[in-house]
């Protein structure tokens, strides 16, 4: 925008931007496009994670599909806020204190459904991490909401006593 208003006022743009100037200029989206690509981005997530549970119940190689198709749904839902906000803004949210628990037992869940699969070969611990992947994205998910939590805790001691 300051191009055009430099071009239409007739002064010529001698000056030169500094780097970090040049990067912020070529990188910045509109919001428009920031939502468009959060969305598509969050419905790559979402269709990976139900084409992962699809995947479940082919025979001998359904788990590991399933295993990489569900969290590659949940990393892309993840980055898709990444749009929103910016991916520095999106990581300093992520390691607040209030969302710190959450963050990490999220990300951990990610790499052990893998190594389940993978490396360990035991389908019922990835089955088994993959529950934890989504509770955690969920109890991590609810932590943006302004008194989510304590209202679905309040729920919850409700409903044991």
């Amino acid at each position: 925008m300051d191009k055009l208003r430099r071009v239409l006022s007739g002064q010529e743009e001698n000056e030169e931007l500094g780097l970090t100037a040049q990067v912020l200029d070529a990188t910045t989206l509109s919001y428009s496009t920031r939502v468009k690509w959060f969305v598509i981005c969050f419905a790559g997530g979402i269709l990976c994670s139900i084409l992962g549970s699809a995947l479940l119940f082919i025979p001998k190689t359904g788990i590991k599909l399933f295993a990489v198709f569900y969290t590659l749904g949940n990393v892309a839902a993840l980055a898709s806020t990444c749009f929103l906000m910016g991916p520095l803004k999106q990581l300093k949210r992520m390691f607040e204190p209030t969302r710190l628990i959450a963050t990490i037992v999220m990300l951990l869940c990610l790499i052990l459904t893998l190594c389940a699969v993978f490396w360990w070969h035991k389908k019922g611990l990835a089955i088994i991490f993959c529950i934890l992947q989504f509770l955690a994205m969920t109890w991590y998910s609810i932590s943006y909401i302004p008194f989510a939590r304590d209202a679905v805790m309040k729920c919850f001691t409700t409903c044991l006593s």
